[in-house]
């Protein structure tokens, strides 16, 4: 078709499909949400709520009271609905995108449709962060945007910040955007927002989806500099960020003590199953700083089949290079997570006719 610019057909889709259990784990959700008396107090809201009016041009009263949260200037918020449509916009603004593998696939994904070039550089063993060679490759021709999700997702990793902070240090030298991308810096020991204030070259993405459970409000930000804030506004829809969007985003901000709540819940649950998963004995669970985990399996089409089976969806990521065999389990609630675990042993039984050893159990050598 000559009216659509040729190389978006041979594009493959974006890297997911659903599918029905009863047991969901596969999105990286919360599995609490907004408390029931905030829903109350939301339903309360949204019988004022205007709907027959636009919203604001681009959230500007959210814009407000999310500075207000995170002690940072107004002019450098940019509210999208959703992250995803914040790096669409950073990818388009960019005239390069270079990225780590494994990484979210996002970043290469909005890169393949707008046709920016791209490069990722590999992490090493481990899912260590290779920070010579981003730094070289930094050096190397024309700057753009440089995506580092730090907790690294689909991993689970986290970085250093000394070791972050060295490349932004190379990034702002060669006139390159770094964006980390602070999706779960809730899960995580530290965070790189103090480093990025006042810094032109150093930007911080965040989103109400994962420790704030408001994944189907659809609501992110960028924390920037004046300069970038205003380019990635104008890049964004006008009117893109829903009013009952703005409703509960702000509720939520009213009233952020539930987040410290639910996040150590799913601390501790995370703990708990990665040390059950350690008496597994076909799959290996990585380390995680996030609300997920990473599990290397010997076939993922396996794993995630006959846990589908036993009503609990996860996540492949074995399309991911570097992630051959692995799936991605969401840490849900304790009973999902028993469901879970329960469904994994079985597996482990009927697909590789193998069993838990009594002292694998008791973490014994």
């Amino acid at each position: 078709m000559k009216a659509i610019k040729p190389h978006l057909p041979a594009l493959p889709d974006y890297p997911y499909t659903t599918a029905q259990a009863l047991i969901k784990l596969d999105q990286n959700e919360s599995p609490y949400g907004l408390p029931a008396e905030l829903k109350a107090e939301l339903a309360s809201r949204l019988a004022e709520l205007p709907l027959n009016r636009y919203p604001r041009m681009h959230a500007e009263t959210l814009a407000e009271r999310i500075a207000d949260f995170e002690g940072w200037p107004e002019s450098g918020v940019v509210v999208g609905p959703g992250s995803n449509t914040i790096i669409f916009a950073l990818v388009a603004a960019a005239q390069n995108i270079l990225d780590v593998q494994p990484s979210f696939v996002h970043y290469e994904h909005s890169a393949h449709l707008l046709g920016a070039p791209y490069k990722a550089v590999l992490l090493r063993e481990g899912f260590e962060l290779p920070v010579e060679e981003i730094q070289q490759a930094l050096s190397e021709g024309e700057p753009g945007v440089f995506f580092l999700p730090n907790p690294h997702t689909p991993t689970g990793a986290f970085f250093a910040l000394e070791r972050v902070a060295a490349i932004a240090q190379t990034a702002a030298a060669e006139e390159w955007l770094m964006v980390v991308d602070e999706a779960y810096y809730q899960f995580a020991p530290a965070d790189m927002k103090r480093q990025a204030q006042g810094e032109l070259h150093l930007a911080i993405l965040r989103t109400f989806s994962k420790a704030w459970g408001l994944a189907g409000a659809r609501a992110g930000y960028l924390l920037a500099s004046d300069e970038v804030a205003r380019v990635v506004r104008n890049l964004l829809p006008p009117f893109g960020v829903p009013s009952l969007t703005v409703l509960a985003v702000e509720l939520a901000l009213e009233h952020p003590g539930y987040v410290a709540e639910a996040v150590e819940k799913v601390r501790r649950e995370r703990d708990r199953v990665y040390l059950e998963l350690k008496a597994h004995p076909v799959w290996d669970a990585y380390p995680s700083h996030t609300n997920f985990l990473l599990i290397r399996t010997p076939d993922a089409e396996a794993a995630y089949q006959g846990l589908l089976k036993r009503g609990v969806l996860v996540r492949r990521q074995d399309h991911i290079p570097g992630l051959e065999g692995a799936i991605r389990v969401t840490i849900g609630t304790p009973v999902e997570n028993d469901a879970f675990l329960q469904a994994a042993f079985e597996l482990a039984k009927e697909e590789w006719g193998k069993e838990k050893e009594p002292d694998d159990a008791t973490g014994e050598d």
